[in-house]
């Protein structure tokens, strides 16, 4: 790290300045001397203005962070998917085999950003099972200010691309707040992206800054997320080296890719049709062959064995294994068409003649390869969300085959498929303990300060230590003082010292790990873990006391992989490692360990704020992109949608409210001239409920009663239309979605935006043609009454009352 108290010289409006950085944002410098009346005068003379950049020398920066791609998965690293940009920047620069991450993918995003530990920073685990507890809170404390912020105060110009997984869940409405998004308080000046863990590749939710927008094409006219950020980053690198050449950018590149949903051009999937018949077993003892030729792994490290709670390739049912083939086929399409884009980025910077003056950090994966689809993998995610995964039978997957990857699915791969994408470790993502869950490829590319090319790095480093390294790289100080808050200190370690010595002693000898109770501690090339709990069983896992957890021992100085558990051997030792991860968990806000399920889920019983209290929620026109966080929760249970509207002489036609996407949720519309009502089942079945005429000119209000059957969640109930009170249909919704409707796909008013809900309508042009003046959502009492009117002056009466 460049010193703390380190002043820095800049060449500005011909003029050499000092400029003391420790203190963002810099202080500006006032005049001294007396007032001058008559600007005249000989002795009114001033200093230009100036303007604030970075040192000389500092470059530009782009971090490419891919998503839930394991070690094992990439070419470069010895995997079967290819990714010739990695291998090209690898070849011109170094490759770092032991980097590592969280496990988990907003605790590494917000641990990259910082460079402090994720629970320093409140982000033990997602937004989406936040407590009070100040290591799991999801809120960035305001004295670890991010590093965007301090490079754009010291005068880099900065942009993001791609996921933000960082904003708490409550905060993640278009009514804001904003200080945790990326142009708000995370020092980006431009955004483009989504905001949340994934995103539908056909249909995201998209924003500019903090604005909803909607995609210019379909995925039928060539349309895919990954292209379009793509194109959105190089449009940005242009316009800012055009108006502002003399300063550097910080560009964060972070693709969607490869996170469920697998969604793929059929043409690149089908690049690597039969490649994998093999299935998963052997494909993992042929990257572990290829790893040893490349030498990212020692050639006498071993291969760790497959646990017994991960199936066999020959164990897996006959009927399934051409699904399951096909759902690697697509992953692997996936993730080279997610470098193919990084490439593009890359030739853009080298047409610019940029190439060889930016600090490139390409991260191979934010954690592990996922284990999230289940043993069988998934069609659609939200299947298994809901708990209704026995519905997805080697049938119902075999006739759905042909749509995996495309805008009709939801897609997720097998287990024993993560397993051998993390290969030669064991486990997986959210499974900390093991280097399969936290070990990451990761190449870093910059000609002009990296003399050599396409060597290893094998010294041990984190995520943390991105950071510092490019503060270091920029000669730019750590903070001591943002906005008038003192910073706790950069807790990560600069790998620049690495940079041209490849026989450079370790600097970051001791780090833990934690991410839903799967624990670890390295130390000085000792390892000390344990396995608390299965990633891809999501609820219902029977876990032991935490005194109870079984610890293993390895000494990965010259047990690469993991492999040989030497706790029985060496006690004394083992529990020397569990005192030191104990001492590191209380330093940096890991403690209490919490293991709890259903309890994380309810923000009451966690401990986090809600954004929608009580039993009914008001909705305005224009109103849209709301998250299932941001909207009334109207699943398992008897509940209401109202709106007022007003139909042109001309009729009615498209959606007045509609909440989630083509994988399921619900829509109140107009088809035809009659009110229609449609509730999407995961995707699976489509349940219609029409009215008996058409809707007249003028003023109305519609409205659509649920009544639950009740008997457990998920269950079935009867769906009434009313217009103006009346009864105009009904009709039966023979199950329900117990717990999501979608990941991605919010609520619209007036409209349906991203993947269309019902089939009577596509993802564009569904714009409601009259004027939707107000909608309610009500559950409980608020949804029952007699006349089925609801007054708009009660309703808003009421939703005043309750603020």
């Amino acid at each position: 790290m460049a010193k703390k108290n380190e002043k820095t010289t800049q060449a500005s409006n011909g003029n050499a300045q000092e400029i003391q950085r420790t203190v963002l944002p810099i202080p500006d410098i006032r005049r001294s001397g007396p007032t001058i009346y008559d600007a005249k005068d000989p002795e009114a003379k001033f200093p230009p203005i100036r303007e604030v950049l970075p040192p000389k020398g500092a470059p530009n920066v782009l971090i490419i962070m891919l998503d839930d791609v394991g070690f094992g998965a990439s070419s470069a690293f010895g995997g079967p998917c290819q990714t010739p940009t990695a291998e090209r920047l690898a070849a011109g620069g170094l490759k770092y085999n032991r980097f590592h991450t969280t496990a988990l993918c907003s605790p590494t995003r917000q641990a990259l950003l910082t460079g402090r530990n994720h629970h320093s920073v409140g982000m033990g685990g997602i937004t989406e099972i936040a407590t009070g507890a100040p290591g799991y809170c999801s809120k960035l404390p305001n004295n670890a200010s991010p590093l965007a912020r301090t490079l754009k105060l010291n005068g880099y110009a900065t942009a993001q691309f791609g996921k933000c997984h960082e904003v708490p869940v409550w905060e993640t409405s278009p009514a804001g707040p904003f200080d945790a998004w990326p142009t708000g308080g995370g020092g980006f000046e431009y955004f483009y992206g989504f905001i949340g863990g994934e995103a539908h590749q056909w249909y995201p939710s998209l924003y500019e800054g903090t604005t909803p927008v909607e995609p210019e094409k379909s995925p039928e006219e060539g349309y895919h997320f990954m292209a379009d950020m793509t194109d959105k980053a190089i449009s940005w690198i242009g316009q800012q080296k055009a108006l502002i050449p003399d300063k550097p950018f910080f560009v964060y590149f972070a693709p969607g890719a490869t996170h469920a949903p697998h969604h793929v051009p059929k043409e690149w999937a089908d690049k690597y049709k039969g490649k994998f018949d093999q299935g998963w077993d052997k494909v993992r003892e042929e990257t572990f062959q290829r790893q040893k030729k490349l030498g990212v792994i020692p050639a006498d490290c071993k291969l760790t064995p497959r646990h017994k709670e991960i199936p066999a390739w020959d164990d897996m049912s006959e009927d399934l294994k051409p699904v399951l083939r096909r759902q690697m086929e697509v992953y692997a399409g996936f993730l080279e068409y997610a470098d193919h884009h990084v490439g593009r980025l890359l030739d853009n910077l080298e047409e610019l003649n940029l190439l060889g003056d930016t600090l490139v950090y390409y991260i191979i994966g934010d954690n592990g390869a996922s284990a999230e689809g289940t043993l069988n993998g998934t069609f659609n995610e939200m299947i298994n969300f809901n708990g209704a995964a026995a519905l997805e039978t080697p049938e119902f997957l075999r006739e759905r085959i042909d749509e995996l990857g495309g805008p009709t699915s939801y897609n997720h791969y097998a287990v024993g498929w993560a397993h051998a994408m993390d290969t030669p470790y064991q486990w997986t993502k959210q499974v900390a303990s093991h280097w399969g869950g936290t070990r990451n490829g990761t190449v870093v590319h910059w000609p002009k300060g990296i003399k050599p090319k396409g060597e290893h790095r094998m010294q041990f480093h984190h995520v943390i230590d991105v950071a510092p390294t490019i503060l270091e790289a920029a000669g730019i100080p750590e903070p001591m003082m943002v906005n008038g808050v003192q910073q706790m200190p950069i807790e990560g370690v600069s790998m620049l010292y690495s940079f041209n010595d490849a026989r450079a002693a370790d600097r970051h000898e001791t780090q833990y790990f934690e991410m839903f109770c799967n624990r670890g501690i390295y130390h000085k090339g000792w390892t000390a873990v344990t396995r608390h709990k299965t990633p891809w069983i999501l609820v219902g896992e029977k876990t032991p006391a935490f005194d109870d957890d079984v610890w293993e021992l390895y000494d990965t100085s010259k047990d690469w992989t993991q492999a040989d558990d030497l706790a029985a051997k060496m006690p004394e030792k083992l529990h020397e490692l569990q005192r030191l991860w104990l001492t590191e968990a209380t330093r940096y806000n890991v403690l209490p360990l919490d293991d709890r399920g259903a309890e994380r889920i309810n923000p009451d019983l966690a401990g986090r704020p809600v954004l929608i209290r009580g039993n009914s929620q008001i909705l305005f026109s224009g109103m849209g992109r709301l998250s299932e966080n941001s909207v009334l929760n109207i699943k398992n249970k008897s509940h209401s949608v109202t709106a007022q509207i007003l139909v042109p002489e001309t009729g009615a036609e498209g959606v007045i409210i509609a909440q989630g996407g083509n994988i399921g949720g619900w829509s109140l519309y107009a088809k035809g001239g009659k009110l229609k009502y449609c509730y999407n089942l995961m995707g699976l079945q489509y349940f219609y409920v029409e009215a008996d005429k058409p809707l007249t000119s003028g003023e109305h209000q519609v409205r659509m009663e649920f009544s639950y059957d009740g008997g457990g969640i998920g269950k079935s109930g009867t769906a009434s239309l009313y217009i103006d009170g009346k009864k105009v249909g009904e009709g039966r919704v023979d199950a329900t979605a117990s717990m999501i409707f979608s990941a991605d796909d919010g609520l619209d008013v007036g409209r349906d935006t991203g993947a269309p809900v019902s089939q009577d309508y596509g993802p564009h042009g569904n714009a409601f043609t009259g004027v939707v003046k107000g909608a309610q959502l009500a559950i409980g009492e608020d949804a029952m009454t007699a006349d089925h009117l609801v007054k708009p002056e009660a309703a808003v009466a009421l939703a005043m009352a309750r603020q």
